[in-house]
């Protein structure tokens, strides 16, 4: 997708040197066998997906895809490594939560947020963990893989009447209904993530810092206008900074009418991270 490009250009324009903007390695097999089996692993790998799976995902096969789906996964990855260093890191992709461990869906291949959390558990660089997922899309495919796991708490506020139509319950839904705007989801917001922080004891977060809420998106059903959006970014920094959390942040959604609100709202989610960060004012431990 062309914005994610743009994303890139645009945050190299604005605040972020080209040498510190890195290139992700290719999620390994083993790495993604911590969500996902080894049959559909296979499948992807030798292209062998049927005509039904390509159009559950929504996007042809293509070793193109499958590279760039693999780096996907490694930008969380390492994203999940800097920020329990740095307190937050940025990964310009990620978020790809409608993957389940059997197929993927939604344009998602595969998904990386149960990927990177059960590798730093593997790593034992945390013990918990909890996802914070804001993309207008219930995170379906997360919190199916995750579902018998109480080390990671799921967190999902989304629109209803939205995609997924058959929903995966996560630990905590907010499931809103069409056209609700900034104060309504700020309120809600607030007390779902408090709630989820509370019940997880996390050692880390991942955000999904999804840019489809947004009241000109064309896959949305949701009203928030961008100021709105960048209030939810630096409620969600607040909140993990308060509970002494380190947060790898990722993109997940986003698809604008005009691609540059699209661009522009991600660039905001990265902006206010260095910004809400680089005040010095907290570290991990």
């Amino acid at each position: 997708m062309d914005k994610y490009r743009l994303l890139r250009a645009q945050i190299q324009a604005e605040c972020v040197p080209p040498g510190e903007l890195l290139i992700p390695e290719a999620a390994t097999g083993d790495e993604l066998a911590l969500a996902h089996t080894a049959e559909y692993l296979a499948r992807v790998h030798g292209g062998r997906l049927s005509e039904g799976e390509i159009r559950r995902i929504g996007l042809p096969w293509s070793p193109e895809l499958l590279e760039r789906s693999l780096r996907s996964v490694g930008g969380t990855i390492a994203a999940c490594r800097a920020a329990l260093t740095d307190g937050v890191a940025v990964s310009l992709g990620g978020g790809t939560h409608h993957a389940c461990a059997d197929h993927g869906q939604g344009f998602c291949v595969f998904n990386d947020v149960p990927v990177a959390l059960r590798l730093m558990q593997r790593e034992k660089r945390i013990r918990r963990a909890v996802v914070l997922d804001c993309d207008v899309h219930q995170g379906n495919g997360t919190a199916s893989i995750l579902a018998d796991d109480p080390s990671i708490y799921t967190f999902s506020i989304h629109a209803q009447h939205n995609f997924p139509f058959r929903k995966f319950p996560s630990d905590l839904d907010l499931a809103l209904p069409d056209g609700v705007g900034d104060e309504e989801y700020l309120d809600l917001l607030e007390e779902g993530a408090r709630r989820a922080i509370a019940f997880a004891s996390p050692n880390m977060a991942i955000y999904l810092a999804g840019a489809d809420p947004f009241e000109g998106d064309s896959l949305g059903r949701l009203a928030l206008t961008k100021d709105g959006l960048a209030r939810r970014d630096d409620l969600i920094f607040r909140l993990c900074r308060e509970a002494g959390i380190p947060v790898a942040i990722v993109m997940s959604g986003g698809y604008g009418k005009n691609i540059g609100d699209t661009v522009e709202i991600h660039a905001r989610t990265v902006r206010g991270a260095l910004n809400f960060w680089g005040s010095g004012a907290w570290r991990p431990g």
